[in-house]
């Protein structure tokens, strides 16, 4: 795959202001983990390379386990994730497929049974900022680095 151009270097402000969402994420105190199960499975739906790889690079860095990161893309077919996790996850994968029939009241609702609203809002927004994220680097064709450094 050919990059088509780097966002970064052709519109700086559109990294700045994606990169203020990232700050505001890091600000919430969301549990690193459960941010890059979120930024991973979104990605993996959304098909984008550049950040599976980076995210799942992040994950094992913040500790996450290499089981639970090869069962993510089958998550609910395991016993891995925790009932909390298992919701965000479930709502990560409506709110990135919005597009078929939104998000499911039931899922909506458990969420927030699980989360609460302050933290049902923050999960939110770390799907929509990733999702943001998997478009620009989908549409510019940005490219995964080969080599793993951890």
């Amino acid at each position: 795959m050919t990059p088509r151009m780097s966002i970064k270097k052709t519109e700086p402000r559109i990294y700045e202001g994606m990169g203020a969402a990232d700050k505001q994420i890091k600000s919430f105190g969301l549990d690193a983990k459960l941010v890059d199960l979120i930024k991973i499975r979104a990605s993996q739906i959304n098909g984008c390379g550049y950040c599976i790889n980076m995210h799942t690079l992040e994950a094992r860095k913040a500790g996450e386990t290499e089981q639970r990161l090869y069962a993510l893309c089958a998550w609910w077919e395991t016993p891995f994730f925790t009932e909390e996790e298992q919701a965000v996850l479930k709502l990560t994968e409506a709110v990135t497929h919005i597009s078929h029939g939104g998000v499911p009241n039931d899922v909506y609702d458990h969420a927030l049974k699980m989360l609460g609203e302050q933290k049902l809002a923050q999960v939110i927004f770390v799907i929509v900022a990733i999702n943001g994220w998997n478009r620009i680097a989908i549409s510019t064709h940005m490219v995964a680095e080969k080599e793993w450094v951890i």
